[in-house]
């Protein structure tokens, strides 16, 4: 029983495309909405640590079109806080409840009849927070005297887990050297063309709610979103749209707006529609986890690893927000890599601090994991003299030791990582990398070779989270363990076949591949073939695994698929059987035939044996017998039993399959720009049997892109006392075509024996290895061990002036007049030109009528004196960039020497955060003009923050050019110099010409 058909492992053109690339995606934002449908819009948190004095709604509920406000009264009566992996009293609402613990967290919700009524109704809405100092680092946070972010738990560190494998202490004891090395990854994100979203609609009659969103998964969480809401999980009916715009692990972070817009909608008793825009989805949606990793390797005098010993400190943000700390367990069981290593040490410290929660981002865990092993590695290597590649072959698994059970308790299915190592140095690209160091090195010029060798997991266990918890924890809470998948194949009347499968593709080309397979088990084209991949919980078959993460749709989607196709396969294949008097075995499925092999001509119309069953189902019973199945309908569920839950010794096998990714870099640095310019870059993949080679390269190109952007560009930027500073793309570099590049992709296929197909996941590799080999390039460059990502040009330069390439610029400003405060961190410094004389400025200074017309956007003005000086409370409406909002501001003017110089000092409070300034201005006369000088530096909080230091920078500027000018023009001022010249040339051109 055979087809003859062969589309499976060809790059086949993806079916998708035509829709996206007309306009014909149905994304979120697309689908119809429920008639009457609202909108929301949430009131954040502009500072990172504070006490909830107040929040009054009323102002905000008299705004025209706003129907209601959601408020914690309403989530605490409504709803339950959200449960969190580690047995521990953090209560986190998905509004904020009494303290604020990072910008940007909730604290309201305005519901309107439009997204724009709605951000009207948020300006409204006064929150009155008493700041509290925060703690934005992880080995801050961890002391004894540290801020403490819950009181109810006393610590920042809300899980302390140790581990040991083999006998670690006796390698340690015995080795021949001991390397190791301090690092830190940083927070980052993957910046989905498609934001968040959500329509919620509460049905009052049952007491359901149903959803609509672009909630990626795992659907473990659907049980937490049910808990959450108070209902049973058959009372939380979910769909999924046909189309996303990417999610790379962070539209996971869905999660909490599901549940706020449920209960916005069962307030307001109507749907609720909300989709964040870009700069909440920076500041406010997830972030990879920033991790400190302290590793040590006892290593042999060969430079082989006789044991590793790891201490990692996660930063989770300021809640442990499910599925966390999954970021820092995916990788437990597989921390040794590629590698043989018997012996282990870990320890594993989750911590809070004042930033955003984290969640899942792109190869989550990996990153982090293979950037301090692969950077050990190097360092490895070169104190023993050796290349990275030496001291990885000596290190490696070997082909004939898989399955490989490593030491924590991954279950390496198969490999051949030494072929992958002689591809890479057979390779024309990679000769050409070490031509090129050559060369450079005989020049003077900075050229670097990285290499990395990681393996990736697929399809996670999921039970892997458990290994938080100790062995008796787990015991009282009884086993997690598997990756339960399911897939449901139908065919109709006429013998046309549909697939329904449960894993939110983000743009992979899940239906192309599903197509393929299917054509391939009925002999049929894929054209024949639909693929459905919107879902509804309520109707649909899925599992708590479901979802699109942990690159599981090669080796258990797909799988599935084909399982439940050969079901269905079998099935019809004894029937035609039958009727054509041979044995099952004897049949092809080819052309849309059912034929004898070697008889392809002839035989029965595939559509014909169909119908059958759903037209003469007397005839196949009684060809078959009575109690045989007439359904061509198969809705499959498989796991693997590789996927077991963690032992009592804490070893976990965290997923069913494991890739492998080696990459080699070639970087040149440029000393006059401090920027790393990627020359070559090789990358070798063993991802099991590749179902379609364009697909798979797609998501290799992908990864890798994400991945330069970690390296050199993406990162999430916090000032010290917790203000996001990233959160527009001006300040969140997002890496171009041109910086990317095209890497050389090669394939080797060595199946899994543990999944159906024998394939494995392919979208994550270069998310972990990438970094790690651009930072190893980095090193080998300028023979520097210290390196930080992103590897931007200022941290370039500093590592230039630290091997002494180029000299450190002393930063002196002779014009300052004010003496540089790290607390104000924004700079505004220039002048402006006035026809008039100094006294005629301030006389409007101190008049607060004339006043009011200086300052942009103020709507009311009073005065009060202050002992050295005067003070203005004002209202005003002010934009900055792509924020506007109404502020109650404080202008002070003290030290004030008329006419030659006064101090100037301000505060303001509204909607989109806080502003604090200070600066000095001074007046002099040259002839006819005044030139006045301003000396300013400020901090903000809140979405004025993350607006960026750029584009603030210069808007400050501009604000208080504007407001000198505007200064000059209430007291009189006539143009100056050139302007005037203009004026009078103009003037005489249209006299001319009457």
């Amino acid at each position: 029983m055979n087809s003859s058909t062969n589309y499976l492992g060809k790059p086949c053109e993806r079916v998708e495309d035509s829709a996206l690339l007309t306009g014909g995606g149905r994304y979120l934002d697309d689908l119809p909405l429920p008639i009457g449908t609202l909108y929301a819009a949430v009131v954040r948190s502009p500072i990172a640590h504070g006490k909830i004095i107040s929040v009054d709604v009323s102002a905000a509920l008299k705004v025209n079109g706003v129907r209601t406000i959601l408020t914690i009264d309403d989530v605490q009566a409504w709803s339950n806080p959200l449960v969190v992996a580690v047995k521990t009293p953090i209560r986190q609402w998905v509004l904020a409840s009494e303290f604020v613990r990072y910008v940007g967290e909730p604290i309201a919700v305005v519901v309107a009849e439009s997204r724009a009524l709605a951000e009207d109704g948020v300006e409204k809405v006064l929150v009155n927070i008493e700041p509290l100092p925060a703690v934005v680092d992880v080995d801050i946070a961890i002391e004894d005297d540290a801020i403490i972010l819950h009181k109810d738990i006393g610590t920042n560190c809300v899980s302390d887990r140790s581990f040991q494998y083999g006998d670690p202490e006796a390698a340690f004891e015995h080795a021949a050297s001991i390397v190791d090395i301090d690092i830190r990854y940083p927070r980052n994100s993957c910046t989905p063309m498609e934001t968040g979203g959500v329509v919620a609609l509460w049905r009052g009659a049952d007491s359901s709610y149903e959803v609509t969103s672009n909630f990626m998964g795992p659907f473990s969480l659907h049980v937490v979103m049910a808990a959450a809401l108070k209902i049973p999980g058959t009372k939380l009916r979910h769909h999924v749209p046909p189309d996303s715009g990417g999610s790379f692990g962070v539209k996971q972070s869905v999660l909490p707006y599901i549940i706020m817009c449920c209960l916005a909608s069962r307030k307001a008793g109507a749907p609720v529609k909300f989709i964040e825009d870009r700069l909440e989805h920076l500041q406010a949606a997830t972030s990879a986890t920033s991790r400190h990793t302290y590793l040590r390797a006892a290593v042999d005098v060969s430079g082989k690893i006789l044991a590793l010993d790891y201490d990692q400190i996660e930063d989770c943000g300021a809640y442990l927000r499910a599925p966390e700390p999954a970021t820092l367990y995916r990788m437990h069981g597989c921390v040794t890599g590629p590698y043989q290593i018997e012996n282990l040490k870990i320890r594993n410290r989750v911590v809070l601090i004042n930033k955003t929660p984290t969640g899942l981002v792109r190869g989550f865990g990996g990153p982090q994991v293979y950037y301090a092993l692969e950077r050990l590695i190097h360092k490895i290597a070169k104190q023993y003299g050796k290349t990275h590649q030496q001291i990885a072959a000596l290190n490696y698994v070997q082909k004939n030791q898989f399955p490989y059970r490593a030491a924590a308790g991954a279950l390496l299915d198969s490999g051949d990582y030494q072929q992958a190592l002689a591809t890479l140095e057979a390779s024309p690209e990679f000769k050409k990398m070490l031509d090129r160091r050559d060369r450079a090195q005989k020049e003077g010029r900075y050229y670097g070779i990285g290499i990395a060798s990681i393996v990736e997991p697929s399809v996670s266990n999921m039970g892997y989270i458990t290994t938080v918890l100790t062995p008796e924890q787990r015991a009282k809470a009884g086993p997690k363990n598997g990756a339960i998948t399911s897939a449901t194949v139908s065919i109709d009347p006429s013998g046309h076949i549909s697939a329904n499968i449960a894993s939110a593709p983000a743009g992979q080309g899940h239906q192309t591949v599903i197509s393929q397979l299917l054509a391939d088990i009925f002999g049929l084209s894929p054209s024949l073939i639909q693929v459905n991949v919107d879902f509804d919980t309520a109707k649909d078959a899925w599992s708590i695994a479901a979802g699109n993460y942990s690159s599981r749709f090669a080796g258990a989607v797909a799988g599935t698929v084909f399982l439940a196709a050969e079901k269905l396969k079998v099935r019809i294949a004894a029937y035609a059987a039958h009727v054509l008097k041979v044995q099952p075995e004897d049949l092809i499925f080819a052309n849309g035939r059912i034929a004898v092999a070697g008889q392809d001509d002839e035989g029965i119309p595939f559509s014909r044996m169909c119908g059958n069953f759903h037209w003469a189902p007397a005839l196949v019973q009684k060809a078959l017998g009575p109690d045989t199945c007439l359904a061509l309908h198969e809705t499959q569920f498989w796991s693997t039993d590789v996927l077991e839950a963690p032992d009592e010794n804490d070893r976990i096998n965290t997923s069913a399959a494991y890739g492998f990714a080696l990459d080699a870099c070639g970087i040149e640095i440029d000393p006059d720009t401090c920027s790393a310019k990627i020359d070559q870059y090789v990358t070798i993949h063993d991802a099991g049997r590749i179902l379609n080679p364009a697909l798979a390269d797609g998501q290799v190109y992908g990864a890798y892109a994400q991945a330069v952007g970690a390296a050199l560009f993406e990162e999430f930027v916090y000032s010290s006392d917790g203000n996001f500073l990233s959160g527009t793309f001006a300040d969140y570099r997002l890496p171009t075509a041109s910086d990317v590049g095209v890497p050389k992709i090669y394939h080797q296929e060595s199946p899994s024996p543990f999944t159906p197909l024998g394939s494995k996941g392919i979208g994550e590799g270069n998310s972990m290895s990438t970094p790690v080999c651009i930072a190893n390039a980095i090193a080998d460059a300028l023979d520097q061990e210290n390196i930080v990502l992103p590897a931007t040009p200022s941290r370039i330069h500093a590592l230039l002036v630290k091997k002494g390439v180029i000299q450190q610029e002393k930063a002196v400003n002779k014009t300052s007049s004010m003496t540089p405060n790290s607390d104000y961190p924004l700079k505004a410094r220039g002048e402006v030109r006035l026809m008039l004389p100094p006294e005629e400025i301030f006389a409007v200074l101190l008049n607060s009528a004339r006043l009011k017309n200086v300052i942009p956007g103020c709507e009311s003005i009073d005065e009060a004196p202050l002992s050295n000086g005067i003070r203005f409370d004002c209202i005003a409406v002010v934009r900055i960039g792509v924020a506007k909002a109404r502020f109650e501001a404080r202008v002070d003017l003290t030290n004030i020497q008329n006419p030659r110089s006064f101090s100037l000092g301000g505060e303001g409070r509204g909607p989109l955060g806080m502003a604090l300034g200070m600066g000095q201005v001074t007046l002099r006369k040259e002839g006819d003009i005044t030139i006045l000088e301003y000396d300013y530096q400020a901090q903000v909080s809140g979405k004025l923050a993350a607006i960026g230091s750029r584009l603030l920078e210069g808007a400050i500027r501009l604000v208080l050019d504007q407001l000198f000018r505007a200064l000059a023009k209430e007291a009189g001022a006539k143009p100056d110099g050139w302007l005037l010249t203009l004026i009078n040339r103009i003037r005489a051109i249209l006299g001319a010409r009457k």
